[in-house]
């Protein structure tokens, strides 16, 4: 404890900021594997669990639009601990009666859960622009890409969490154990967390909400081309297509897709390291232009070895490696970009915008996922994923170099 009082001022909040995001993290990944072994066990289908996670993303939508304006106004500690306040109230809800336990009901919850999530991820993404001073860029990215792969990493791990709380306690015991201990972090957050972080010096208005600067708006548009590519055949398709095809169980599918997550999340953490140093530069658009149009070619090589066997397990897992290590290359790039060029004295505005598009992003690919499934197949999942990328890469071809900031109120 010593020690810790001794460090930087700054980096005590980036480790509380870290703390609290890893704790969420935790029991957003947990829950999301509760809802799904839970309702697989109830007897519900792979595209109706899927459904129960459309608020979840929708409302994510909402909420990073309308929580950087949120944000700006009353400060990122407060979004940061609202966040985590609404995901202990989305647990406790579903600590009822099974029999209450109707697809409204959990639709909501989810719902809030979603809102919950996007807030913390926000606040956190926000915060680490105000830790650091912009002229140590090199520092920014290492910090936002530790926080991103760690992030994805223990989503990962909370898959097996959730799987191994709903062995152990039911799934009633799982979501109340879990709300107990995230209400434990909640309130050391309340104590620790600095109380001005974030608040801009004027009041934000209404009419700030969406962005200004040209180069937020392309990154943007890329970013939901990106995260759309991916869950167009991650989220719903690609489970559904391991147990039918292959004959895998869901327990089976579950560690699969949890230690994928985990790899991810590693290699987001370690991007900074792949992406740039040699040149002692750091990444602009030209990187995430070249990263967009090289993993463009993943899904289409996969979906022509799916044409020639569609039952080769080889080409399918072998090319979702691929494709996790060059998307998370992309994502982390992705991350670092928008709190680089974010305004200072406005940060949760163009931070909460970019992640909106995001949220954008993965409710498209998640309604696409079990419709273009159902009717065509996996493989045209693939390729419309190609496409989606390929897109993104081609508005990354327009994004600046240099890291322009776009002019806000002061």
């Amino acid at each position: 404890m010593e020690r810790l009082t001794r460090l930087p001022a700054e980096v005590r909040q980036y480790l509380v900021v870290t703390g609290n995001y890893w704790s969420f993290t935790l029991t957003d990944g947990a829950l999301r594997m509760l809802v799904v072994l839970h309702f697989h066990q109830l007897g519900y289908s792979p595209l109706q669990i899927a459904g129960l996670f459309l608020f979840y993303e929708f409302f994510g939508v909402v909420t990073n639009l309308l929580g950087g304006w949120l944000g700006a106004r009353i400060g990122l500690n407060r979004t940061m601990n609202i966040g985590l306040a609404l995901q202990v109230l989305a647990l406790g809800m579903l600590a009822v009666p099974t029999g209450w336990l109707t697809v409204g009901w959990v639709m909501a919850a989810q719902a809030l859960s979603g809102i919950a999530k996007d807030l913390n991820k926000m606040s956190a993404k926000s915060a680490v622009k105000l830790l650091l001073p912009d002229e140590q860029q090199g520092a920014l990215y290492r910090w936002v890409a530790l926080l991103t792969g760690s992030k994805n990493a223990l989503k990962g791990v909370g898959f097996f969490l959730g799987a191994g709380l709903l062995a152990l306690l039911g799934f009633r015991g799982a979501v109340l154990a879990m709300a107990i201990a995230l209400a434990l972090v909640w309130l050391l957050s309340l104590r620790m967390l600095r109380r001005d972080l974030g608040r801009a010096r004027a009041k934000a208005k209404f009419r700030d909400l969406l962005s200004k600067s040209r180069s937020i708006n392309l990154l943007s548009a890329a970013r939901l081309c990106l995260f759309a590519s991916r869950d167009i055949w991650f989220v719903v398709a690609l489970p559904v297509y391991l147990s039918a095809v292959f004959g895998w169980d869901v327990w089976s599918v579950g560690a699969f897709m949890a230690l994928w997550v985990i790899g991810y999340g590693v290699v987001q953490a370690r991007a900074p390291a792949l992406t740039g140093r040699r040149s002692g530069r750091q990444p602009g658009g030209r990187a995430a232009a070249g990263w967009a149009l090289a993993l463009a070619v993943v899904p289409a090589l996969i979906a022509l070895g799916l044409m020639l066997d569609d039952q080769s397990r080889w080409v399918l897992l072998g090319g979702l490696l691929v494709f996790g290590v060059v998307f998370a290359l992309n994502s982390a790039l992705h991350s670092y970009l928008i709190v680089s060029w974010a305004a200072r004295n406005a940060v949760s505005l163009d931070v909460g915008f970019y992640y909106m598009s995001n949220a954008a992003g993965r409710l498209l690919g998640t309604l696409l996922s079990g419709w273009i499934y159902q009717q065509y197949g996996l493989v045209t999942c693939l390729w419309l994923s190609a496409v989606l990328v390929l897109t993104a890469g081609l508005v990354s071809l327009a994004l600046p170099e240099a890291a322009t900031r776009p002019a806000r109120c002061d």
